[in-house]
């Protein structure tokens, strides 16, 4: 319907206050024609990391609060002559990489996704169109920042194309497109739009953006290590030692960094439990005095832990392997405080020019 949008704060799993939410739109503008479900928790924990408050929040949240919302609209959303619901979730995929390192998440989104693919078939003949939509790039949002800092913004798009594309897919008759799982460049594409340099939040990176998991035609880009030619594996076996000099590297330089300043940003101790070429186990300490680096646990427990291939570590440290790819893709693993964790990346920025 017509006219400006209605402010509103809502809990999507409290039924009565959707309920209300809903007849208080209805009562506004005369009727709904479009849904968006867009509210989303994010947890990438893995299973024994994933306390129920966090699980039953995401899922709550994701697919309890996608079909809640749903359903309260569908009454108006019948009588609307062009009805569009839209859940911002990925495509469906049985691929293992994506469920290994946080499943109660995977869950949750893929449930979001679920309900756009049950709902389309059953509201087909009320001619409701159904369907997910998902990026094909990593997006700028307060997410992204809590899990990979402010250097994010340099790999990342604006929320812009997600709403442009969204906005192209609403303005379809809802009975020619449903049950489909799309993603933005896709429905842009389709659109005409070729040029998508505008949407890069820093254009200088337009052609070096962070693909978004779930798809798995960005498997590739994501999981580039593990498409190494026999060659580069066979070099890594060459050489166990260079790869030892590098892990004392990495942890020499971040001894010649520290200061107090940083310990008062950070606050935070960290263990590192490294395997492969070269195991073992170190800490660092950025709550205490002007910090601390050195081979063993800590001396207090740590805040977070991170476990890491030799390999993958250096060329996280070095720039090469991206905290966000490394976490998805199961390369690094992380038990305690993950936002924590995350604030590493700082760390790691300024690294990269001594390793």
């Amino acid at each position: 319907m017509g006219g400006k949008a209605l402010p509103c704060v809502v809990d999507v799993r409290d039924e009565a206050q959707v309920i209300s939410a809903v007849q208080n739109a209805v009562n506004k503008f005369g009727g709904i024609d479009i849904v968006i479900n867009n509210a989303s928790a994010i947890s990438l924990t893995g299973t024994e990391s994933t306390d129920m408050k966090k699980y039953d929040l995401m899922h709550n949240i994701n697919t309890r609060g996608t079909f809640l919302v749903s359903k309260v609209c569908l009454p108006y959303l019948k009588k609307s002559t062009n009805p569009h619901i839209v859940n911002i979730s990925p495509p469906l995929s049985m691929n293992p990489i994506w469920f290994k390192t946080h499943v109660a998440y995977t869950i949750s989104k893929f449930g979001m996704s679920m309900c756009a693919l049950g709902m389309a078939a059953e509201f087909k003949n009320d001619g409701i169109a159904v369907n997910a939509v998902w990026p094909k790039t990593a997006i700028h949002t307060a997410a992204m920042e809590m899990l990979v800092g402010s250097e994010s913004q340099n790999h990342t798009r604006k929320p812009e194309i997600m709403g442009d594309a969204v906005y192209a897919l609403i303005c379809k008759d809802s009975k020619s497109v449903t049950g489909q799982f799309l993603t933005d460049e896709e429905i842009l594409k389709n659109e005409g739009i070729c040029d998508f340099s505008d949407y890069a939040c820093n254009p200088a990176y337009k052609d070096k953006l962070t693909p978004d998991f779930f798809l798995d035609e960005n498997l590739e880009q994501i999981d580039f290590d593990n498409y190494m030619t026999t060659k580069k594996k066979e070099q890594i076996v060459q050489n166990t030692n260079k790869s030892e000099e590098k892990i004392m590297k990495i942890f020499t330089a971040i001894q010649a960094n520290l200061n107090s300043e940083l310990v008062n940003k950070m606050g935070a101790i960290f263990q590192f439990n490294v395997k492969g070429d070269e195991p073992g186990t170190w800490f660092l300490d950025l709550k205490n005095g002007k910090g601390e680096v050195g081979r063993g646990e800590p001396k207090q427990p740590p805040d977070a832990t991170l476990t890491m291939d030799s390999q993958n570590l250096f060329a996280l440290f070095s720039g090469k392997l991206k905290p966000a790819s490394a976490f998805v893709t199961g390369k690094l693993k992380v038990s305690g405080d993950l936002q924590k964790a995350m604030k590493l990346e700082k760390l790691m920025v300024s690294l990269k020019s001594k390793l």
